[in-house]
């Protein structure tokens, strides 16, 4: 293992309303304005910096917070602007002081830049840039009402500049103008962890993703009639009467999807039922009462003898499991899932194409790494009952395997993809499944196996990134495949 030496220390704190966050990537609103928050009430020092780092010193002065009871009254005043949503991006002053962290604002939203001057911040522009004295910068949706709240608390700040449509950072100093190109500098921000890939993972995927991390761009293309609210879907989060549609969720010892699944098909109008493996080995539980079972996520068995293989073994060497998953597949009024392992699982037990006499099989990422990553999925055309309705759209989702490449034949028209990678090339095809495969479905179209989390992805809080322009969404487009299994139980069972 190859990681520099570093002490961790984590802490929990809790979040009144998860909804009202901040991000640290700049909204694209031209002329919004940019300020900085002077937490220390400290003078800029350099010492135990990155900067110094960089120069091979320590240093001797350091910074601190010189008023406990002033940092806390900041900090609650920037919530509060939070919670009326006046602040558009966020950043603290960290590693790399103010201009990396000016810079980090701008390398992940493309076709901005800023206009800033830092006069006020005093007279020595290496100190002004690079010291880590505790502070944030923020980008304001109203800087008047901003300012107003501030001056109220007797928050000190500098309102630096504002958001610019050129793809540069200008930083005016004393009668100088610093340019700093940001691509460029996001190049040489990511190399660090290229070096770093070099060790962990082949040359060539390590160059891959240093290639293609600009290239692989987040791009939704969402459901023409999606408005992102319950009403539209039928759905009460608050339903506490049973619907009658039955779905169960089944689960082996180590698996970690089976909360949000079963929440996600109550969210639909499912009355879900928690089956273990072990009470289909002793036929407590037969499934002969439900007509949709989803196979989760996570990691049966540690993954031991390899991805879902042990959890196989448990339905094919045991009799009772493996008859009570015969005779539900035997029925015409059945529909099945299975998401990341629980995809492993039915991929290995041959449940999507059952007449093939060579069923495709699941292979390790070609990086032979574990792949942890939020990507684009395309909805192509498709004849499945879960996502016929979504065809056309691009939407956003998590993945998370190590074991995840769909290995197909040679003719592509002999299976029933259901969803494709955004990317053709790694990382983007964080797997290099054969032609960017992500989903496949049976023939008839009611058993779906998928790699991405798209019960992970279930909320527009839970994904790497949403459009802020859809704010007001509830609920995000990866619900309809399950309302369209909802609405099919109800018309045929």
């Amino acid at each position: 293992m190859y990681s520099p030496g570093t002490v961790i220390i984590s802490a929990v704190g809790e979040a009144a309303d998860i909804t009202k966050t901040v991000s640290p990537v700049l909204s694209p609103e031209a002329g919004s304005r940019i300020f900085y928050v002077d937490l220390s009430k400290d003078s800029f020092k350099l010492g135990g910096s990155s900067f110094a780092q960089t120069l091979n010193h320590l240093g001797n002065a350091v910074p601190t917070v010189n008023d406990a009871a002033y940092f806390a009254k900041a900090f609650n005043t920037i919530q509060d602007l939070i919670q009326k949503e006046l602040i558009l991006a966020g950043h603290d002053i960290s590693s790399g002081g103010l201009i990396t962290a000016l810079l980090e604002m701008c390398f992940a939203i493309p076709d901005v830049g800023m206009t800033l001057n830092v006069d006020g911040l005093g007279d020595d522009i290496v100190k002004v840039l690079f010291n880590e004295n505790p502070g944030l910068i923020f980008q304001a949706a109203d800087d008047a009402k901003v300012v107003e709240a501030l001056r109220q608390s007797g928050i000190a700040y500098h309102m630096l500049g504002h958001v610019s449509d050129e793809r540069r950072i200008s930083l005016h100093h004393k009668n100088e103008i610093h340019k700093f190109n940001i691509d460029e500098l996001r190049d040489k921000w990511f190399h660090t962890s290229y070096l770093l890939d070099c060790k962990q993972r082949s040359l060539t995927h390590a160059e891959k993703r240093f290639h293609n991390y600009k290239k692989h761009v987040l791009e939704y293309r969402f459901p023409l009639s999606f408005d992102g609210q319950f009403t539209t879907f039928n759905i009460d989060p608050k339903r506490r009467t049973p619907s009658g549609l039955r779905a169960a969720i089944i689960r082996e010892k180590g698996v970690n999807g089976d909360r949000e699944m079963a929440y996600t098909l109550y969210l639909a109008g499912f009355d879900v039922k928690d089956v273990h493996m072990t009470d289909l080995v002793s036929g407590r539980e037969d499934l002969s009462d439900v007509n949709m079972i989803v196979f989760v996520g996570g990691f049966s068995n540690s993954d031991v003898l390899g991805s879902a293989k042990g959890w196989a073994g448990a339905f094919l060497y045991n009799p009772l499991a493996k008859e009570a998953l015969d005779k539900f597949y035997k029925r015409a009024d059945t529909l099945s899932l299975g998401v990341c392992n629980g995809c492993q699982l039915m991929m290995e037990l041959g449940l999507v194409y059952p007449e093939w006499k060579h069923h495709p099989t699941m292979h390790h990422n070609r990086s032979h790494k574990f792949e942890s990553t939020f990507i684009n999925l395309i909805i192509p055309e498709n004849n499945t009952v879960l996502m016929q309705s979504m065809a056309g759209t691009r939407l956003g989702a998590w993945v998370a395997h190590g074991e995840g490449r769909f290995s197909l034949p040679e003719d592509r028209s002999i299976f029933n993809a259901a969803a494709y990678y955004g990317q053709a090339e790694y990382p983007g095809n964080p797997n290099e499944s054969d032609y960017s495969v992500a989903a496949l479905a049976s023939k008839d179209g009611r058993h779906v196996v998928i790699m991405p989390h798209i019960e992970r992805s279930l909320f527009p809080w839970n994904w790497g990134y949403y459009p802020r322009e859809r704010r007001s969404d509830k609920i995000s487009p990866w619900i309809e495949p399950f309302i369209n299994a909802r609405d099919w139980v109800k018309k045929h069972s």
